[in-house]
C-alpha cells in the first residue's frame, strides 16, 4: 500500500513516514503544496494524509482540487483546527475523515485501517459476515436473504461494524462515525439505542457484542 504524506514540518512528516512503514506501509513525502500536486499527478496512492496548512498553500484548496480531477483516493486530514465549522468544510470539501492534531499512532492507523477497508468494501460492492450481508451501492441489508428495513444512521453503523469484525469499536468511534459535525453527540447515548434497534431488527441479539467499559463488536460466530 503507498501512502502519500502530505506535510509542511519536515520533522513531523519524517516521523509519521517512519512510524507507517514499520507497519509495512510504502511512503512518499510531499513537503509542501507544489511537490503534492506533482506527486499526485505522477503517482498512484491507496491513501492521502493531509496536512491542512501548507507553507506554500493551503491544504483545503488541494483537497478540491483532487476532487475535481476526479481523484478518488481516500484523503485523511489533519489539523489542528479543532472547531465544528472547519471538520464540516474539509468533509464537504471532499475528504474522507479529519483527524485534529495532537492525534495517538494508535488512532492514526486505525482511522487509516477503516478508510481502507471501505474503499475495499466499495469497490466489491458489498459486505458479508456471517448470515448478515450489506450491499454498499444499494444501501440494503439483508438477514439470511430477507430485506432488514434500517435507517441512514443504522445502516453506517452496521456497515462500520461490518467493515471492522475483528476490533472492538469505542463508543467515542461510532458516535463520531454517524455524526462527523456534531461533538456533543459523543457525551449522549444515542449510539446505544442505535445498535439496540440494530439487535432488534436483525432479529439477533449476540451480532452485535457489547465490551465492558470500552464500546461493542462483532460476534462473527453468532448464528
Amino acid at each position: 500500500m503507498n501512502v502519500l504524506i502530505v506535510e509542511d514540518d519536515q520533522v513531523v512528516a519524517k516521523h509519521l513516514a517512519k512510524l507507517l512503514r514499520q507497519e509495512k506501509y510504502s511512503c512518499d513525502i510531499a513537503f509542501g503544496f507544489k511537490d503534492a500536486q506533482l506527486l499526485i499527478d505522477k503517482n498512484s496512492y491507496g491513501i492521502i494524509l493531509l496536512d491542512w496548512n501548507l507553507g506554500d498553500g493551503d491544504g483545503l484548496v488541494l483537497l478540491q482540487e483532487i476532487r475535481e480531477y476526479e481523484i478518488t483516493t481516500p484523503v485523511l486530514m489533519l489539523s489542528a483546527n479543532s472547531e465544528i465549522d472547519d471538520r464540516v468544510a474539509v468533509l464537504d470539501s471532499g475528504a474522507d475523515d479529519y483527524l485534529c492534531k495532537p492525534y495517538s499512532s494508535v488512532e492514526l492507523l486505525a482511522r487509516m485501517r477503516a478508510l481502507l477497508r471501505r474503499e475495499s468494501s466499495e469497490k466489491t460492492l458489498s459486505i458479508i459476515v456471517g448470515d448478515i450481508r450489506l450491499d454498499i451501492a444499494a444501501r440494503e441489508a439483508f438477514h439470511q436473504d430477507a430485506l432488514v428495513e434500517l435507517t441512514r444512521a443504522e445502516f453506517n453503523l452496521l456497515e462500520f461494524f461490518m467493515q471492522n469484525s475483528n476490533q472492538v469499536l469505542t463508543r467515542y468511534q461510532l458516535s463520531e462515525h454517524i455524526n462527523k459535525d456534531n461533538y456533543s453527540i459523543k457525551h449522549s447515548n444515542l449510539v446505544d439505542v442505535h445498535i439496540k434497534n440494530l439487535r432488534k431488527k436483525l432479529n439477533k441479539k449476540d451480532f452485535i457484542l457489547s465490551v465492558r467499559g470500552v464500546g461493542y463488536k462483532i460476534n462473527k460466530e453468532a448464528s
